[in-house]
């Protein structure tokens, strides 16, 4: 595992298997306090063309957390010598000079495999336009584990922005290793899907539904996966103002809902889902949040081969 880029590299079950068993055990260690040092006198570059919050912090608190040194780039579109003309490739190999391993996001899909095949140290897509995101993947993975006990025979209803969704995309991607599972995709017809997803659905056979009800998709859900309509993907305001408020989550939709039904949503979130519902058990997106810091540690030890 030198370069992660794609949810599709986790095909083995083992592997992810290996990844949770590990991300448990920094969780039972921190509780202890007690996390050890296993990337000490390791130096993390986290550099980002595009804004975040939950990946890069928790990217940078892993970091730190199992002894490394973190070096940032937090606005690189705009701090970084990408603005005099400086190539990815010759940005990549000077980061190479300092760090053990990059962690990178970026606005144009396929941008950070580019950037792989120059580097010599391991570099984690941390999202690259509206391709993928693995890591956000394997820790939304792993909050199902956690919450529903199975990743199987499972019905997985996914709500909002599902064709620049990159979460989504790589989710799907892990889901389809797993037998007996369900989804419905709830959308705007102009936020669909896109097409090769489906093709890969229907090529294994698997059970999905496109739709645009969502009353009837949340009566059947384990798993309600919201997400929001990207703003920064459309090139027309007037497209994204058409679509933005298509489906929320209202306290009003819980009463669809099943007891053990978890809602969970890759963040951040606009007004997709009522911040009244934060407080019901079934809400489970900081969960997930948690969740990432322990995933992401586990990654980074394996990518670096410790």
């Amino acid at each position: 595992m030198l370069h992660i880029l794609s949810g599709k590299q986790f095909a083995d079950k083992n592997l992810i298997d290996k990844i949770f068993k590990l991300a448990n055990d920094f969780e039972l260690a921190d509780k202890k306090g007690e996390i050890p040092q296993m990337l000490s006198k390791k130096i993390i570059a986290c550099i980002f063309f595009e804004p975040s919050t939950r990946t890069r912090l928790s990217f940078e608190s892993a970091s730190l957390r199992l002894g490394a040194g973190v070096i940032s780039a937090e606005n690189a579109s705009v701090n970084s010598s990408s603005t005099k003309g400086e190539t990815i490739e010759d940005t990549i190999k000077t980061i190479n000079c300092y760090a053990d391993a990059i962690v990178m996001r970026h606005s144009e899909n396929g941008i950070v495999e580019k950037a792989s095949k120059v580097s010599n140290v391991p570099i984690i897509n941390a999202g690259d336009g509206s391709n993928q995101h693995p890591t956000q993947a394997l820790l939304d993975l792993y909050t199902i584990k956690k919450e529903k006990k199975s990743l199987e025979n499972l019905t997985i209803t996914f709500v909002g922005d599902l064709i620049y969704g990159r979460t989504i995309h790589s989710l799907l991607e892990l889901l389809n290793n797993y037998s007996n599972n369900k989804f419905y995709f709830v959308s705007p017809k102009e936020l669909s899907l896109p097409a090769e997803n489906k093709k890969e659905l229907l090529d294994k056979k698997i059970q999905f539904e496109e739709t645009q009800n969502l009353e009837e998709a949340l009566k059947n859900s384990d798993v309600i996966y919201m997400t929001r309509v990207q703003k920064e993907r459309f090139k027309n305001l007037a497209d994204y103002e058409k679509v933005k408020d298509s489906f929320l989550l209202t306290t009003e939709h819980l009463k669809y809902l099943k007891k053990d039904t978890i809602i969970m949503h890759p963040l951040p979130r606009v007004n997709e889902i009522d911040p009244q519902i934060d407080n019901d058990p079934r809400a489970a997106y900081f969960r997930q949040v948690k969740n990432g810091l322990y995933v992401r540690m586990a990654i980074l030890v394996l990518a670096l081969g410790i």
